[in-house]
């Protein structure tokens, strides 16, 4: 069986408008399962620069479908592997809220696999 890797990754500024209100991180963190294939994510880290509890949030056709804290200054490494299949035409995007006023880097690495 052929597999093909993808990555959403890099260093991102975050602006926290409150933890209730995710919004896209930045443009190039956005993802679509070509047709004829299907697609699974694999893993989700992130670091934290700032001094906020930030969260990352895994959304599945504009839903959010995870919720991925990660610690003040701290990071996290979450595997999500044959958690759920990504059907064709599927868009995956990371999504950041943080605290009103928040403002820092975040570092995020999202391996996905097509299949």
């Amino acid at each position: 069986m052929m597999t093909t890797p993808r990555f959403l990754q890099g260093a991102f500024e975050v602006d926290g408008q409150g933890l209730d209100k995710p919004s896209l991180l930045h443009p190039t963190l956005t993802y679509t399962v070509p047709e004829g294939v299907t697609g699974q994510v694999l893993y989700v880290r992130g670091g934290n620069a700032t001094d906020e509890l930030v969260t990352l949030v895994l959304v599945i056709d504009g839903a959010p479908s995870r919720w991925l804290p990660v610690g003040a200054k701290g990071d996290m490494h979450v595997s999500l592997r044959v958690v759920e299949d990504l059907l064709s035409g599927s868009t995956v995007e990371l999504h950041a809220a943080a605290p009103e006023g928040c403002r820092g880097t975040l570092v995020v690495d999202c391996g996905l696999v097509e299949v």
